[in-house]
């Protein structure tokens, strides 16, 4: 079989604008969270989010490409600028019929939509809309542009399985180069979902948090008092190669991907099933396609959103699958960015990939009394990173309609 090497990577989070800050912020433990500045929270139940920091988009477009582009475009963009970079890409000396583009969101262009539904109702009722409408709502447009920016012509699609997305996409890419139908792909997911519309559709859910008080404490995955998630912003880039292809053009090898497993949940539109069932199914086909026992698995990143049902029935997966393991370590990084639905699966993988070249595990932040049939189970890092020598590492994301997925990364060797 075809290996898949991870050959570059770029972050915008709401902890760090760029792969190195992103990385430092994860370890020391930094919470992205904060009150709403996009808009008027006053008469909203929740008011916080983990909002990107002093990213200014004319520092990266111009005029006529803001006008053009929806955030979450421009954030991929940002994102993928950055892992083409560090991945010393030379697009022109490679073949670009061979090198695709497979990238997620879960909402696409929702800030977009709701300026021009709210302009369009405001208005005499004639249909003044712009002529780039459609075009910046589109959830596939980010994986459209990615593709044009650098005139890449292979596969080029973007699958849309709620807050599963990107780890989606990136098996996706994973097979696609496996499958030898392509030698690189550009995957990953964006997301900029912190609009009145969203806060208020999630709220009304019961999903969010009401931690008014203390943002920055609101997001705690696995502790007995959590009320919900955080909701972040931002993206995450992969370069995924095929490894010949790599170290034939001298590239850094950040990483490997070796499995990866979807499933459903076929239980409830937006709530996980209570055992866990689909979650299992997901962590199973990942460590069999990865020809892998449970006990080589040295860390999970957790989905652990922070919501009471969601949490429980992960541990309840990762109990079935795993069984009692204190050499197993686990923690949820949405404990500092937020929760950047499809995005979510790119910054973590991201996580896992530097965590094992570094040696260090992400922790969970804020949690203070683990659930109580789980607190002995297995090792769950707090409040700082911690040094452990890793081979293996998974990274769980589930979605609203009962989407699993689940990717294992391995630290790279020849």
């Amino acid at each position: 079989m075809r290996r898949v090497v991870i050959t570059g990577m770029g972050a915008l989070t709401p902890i760090g604008n760029d792969l190195g800050s992103y990385w430092t912020a994860l370890k020391n433990g930094v919470s992205g969270a904060g009150p709403i500045t996009k808009f008027d929270t006053s008469l909203y139940k929740t008011k916080f989010a983990c909002e990107l920091k002093d990213f200014d988009p004319k520092n990266h477009f111009d005029v006529k490409e803001i006008r053009k582009y929806d955030p979450f475009s421009q954030y991929a963009l940002v994102a993928v600028a950055e892992a083409v970079e560090n991945g010393k890409i030379d697009f022109e000396t490679l073949n670009k019929d061979r090198i695709g583009v497979i990238w997620g969101s879960g909402n696409g262009g929702i800030q977009t939509f709701q300026d021009q539904m709210e302009e369009f109702c405001e208005g005499d009722g004639t249909p003044r809309f712009s002529p780039f409408f459609i075009p910046r709502i589109l959830v596939d447009i980010a994986s459209g542009i990615i593709s044009i920016k650098y005139g890449l012509r292979g596969v080029n699609f973007c699958p849309v399985s709620a807050c599963a997305t990107s780890n989606t996409a990136m098996i996706e890419a994973f097979n696609y180069i496996k499958w030898d139908k392509a030698d690189m792909i550009i995957t990953g997911g964006s997301e900029a979902a912190i609009t009145g519309s969203a806060i208020g559709g999630f709220s009304s859910a019961q999903a969010l948090s009401k931690m008014n008080e203390s943002p920055e404490k609101a997001s705690r995955p696995f502790d007995v008092s959590r009320d919900g998630f955080v909701m972040g912003e931002g993206a995450g880039a992969m370069i995924l190669e095929e490894y010949e292809h790599a170290i034939k053009r001298g590239a850094t090898i950040f990483g490997e991907v070796v499995g990866g497993g979807m499933a459903a949940d076929a239980y409830h539109l937006t709530g996980t099933h209570p055992e866990g069932d689909g979650a299992v199914l997901g962590m199973n086909e990942a460590l069999r396609e990865a020809g892998l026992k449970p006990e080589q698995i040295d860390y999970i990143n957790m989905h652990a959103t922070s919501t009471p049902q969601g949490d429980l029935s992960e541990l309840k997966a990762a109990k079935r699958v795993f069984g009692n393991n204190e050499n197993l370590s686990i923690s949820a990084t949405k404990s500092m960015t937020g929760h950047l639905l499809g995005a979510a699966g790119a910054i973590e993988g991201i996580a896992c990939v530097m965590g094992l070249r570094e040696g260090i595990i992400p922790p969970t932040i804020n949690t203070e009394t683990i659930e109580p049939d789980f607190a002995g189970l297995y090792d769950f890092p707090m409040h700082k990173g911690k040094p452990k020598d890793m081979t293996y590492a998974m990274s769980n994301t589930f979605g609203f309609g009962g989407h699993i997925a689940s990717i294992i990364f391995k630290r790279f060797e020849k």
